[in-house]
């Protein structure tokens, strides 16, 4: 089989993945270890059908995608984030090319702060004694999505 098939196959896999831990997220407010662990998994085979040089190209991913992981479990020490969606983010930008990790997180941010606008309109629309709950899951495969477009399907990209 060819490595672009292969390649073409895991992203898709990735895409279902994210999508289903982003409903997994609005349902239960929970993403699952295993969701996520299948995800970080999923990008070993993804760097070699893709040509992704073992040295030193493969570390530097794995601790560029480190490196995003730990600034957020610093948000979750806080209680800014929750500890499915601080798990998510790292196996998803294990995937993330470089060049597109600013980018990623920018959509991220801005599909976060969305997020939380709709949560804030609908915790004064019905009120609870809960605290409010971002899906933030959403987000991230949103993102995830995005930059996949950008780097493997946007065939446009020497345009401008």
């Amino acid at each position: 089989m060819e490595s672009g098939t292969i390649s073409l196959g895991l992203m898709v896999l990735l895409g279902v993945l994210m999508i289903a831990a982003a409903i997994s997220d609005l349902r239960s407010r929970t993403i699952s270890n295993e969701l996520n662990a299948a995800i970080a998994l999923l990008a070993i085979p993804f760097w070699i059908a893709s040509g992704l040089a073992a040295w030193p190209d493969v570390p530097i991913q794995f601790g560029a995608a480190l490196a995003v992981f730990l600034v957020f479990a610093g948000l979750f020490a806080i209680g800014a984030m929750g500890g499915g969606d601080v798990k998510m983010i790292g196996a998803v930008m294990l995937w993330i090319p470089l060049p597109l990790f600013m980018p990623t997180l920018t959509v991220m941010a801005v599909g976060g702060g969305i997020l939380s606008a709709i949560m804030l309109i609908y915790m004064k629309l019905r009120p609870s004694e809960k605290a409010a709950e971002v899906p933030y899951g959403v987000a991230i495969a949103a993102a995830g999505l995005w930059a996949l477009h950008q780097q493997y399907l946007n065939q446009f990209q020497s345009i401008g």
